[in-house]
């Protein structure tokens, strides 16, 4: 199973998303994706990780002068089986991974790169995700 989902934000923070079909594993394919309600549960969720982390990139461009005209945060969602498991759904054999592929757009130096990639990882809906959740039912 894997989905992906494809965020890009300018510098004004105007927001575009764009997602693959889940249901085919063998496109690469990324299509435009007109209301985020369009979107499983899964891809829910890889729009508000990359969201977030476009912010929070922008934000700090924005207040620290670095010459960001935008970003572009390529989300994917991917269960990876342990290797040589038969019954990895029932054992709990698969790990769950999101991984974001960062790209920025602008006249950026090496330090200014550097920098904008540790406070990407500040997004606080990653590190929910990272440090974990309990989910009430009441």
């Amino acid at each position: 199973m894997s989905e992906r989902v494809i965020v890009y934000q300018d510098k004004g923070f105007r927001t575009t998303y764009r997602a693959s079909d889940p249901n085919d594993e063998t496109s690469d394919e990324v299509e435009n994706v007109m209301h985020l309600h369009d979107l499983t549960p899964y891809g829910m969720l890889l729009a508000s990780v990359a969201s977030c982390t476009a912010i929070v990139v922008n934000a700090y461009a924005r207040n620290h002068q670095i010459p960001l005209k935008g970003v572009t945060v390529d989300a994917s969602y991917n269960r990876v089986f342990i290797e040589d498991c038969d019954d990895c759904d029932e054992n709990g054999g698969f790990e769950e991974i999101i991984q974001e592929k960062i790209q920025f757009e602008g006249k950026l130096d090496e330090n200014q790169l550097k920098r904008l990639h540790q406070v990407a990882k500040a997004c606080s809906v990653r590190r929910l995700l990272e440090n974990g959740i309990r989910v009430e039912s009441i």
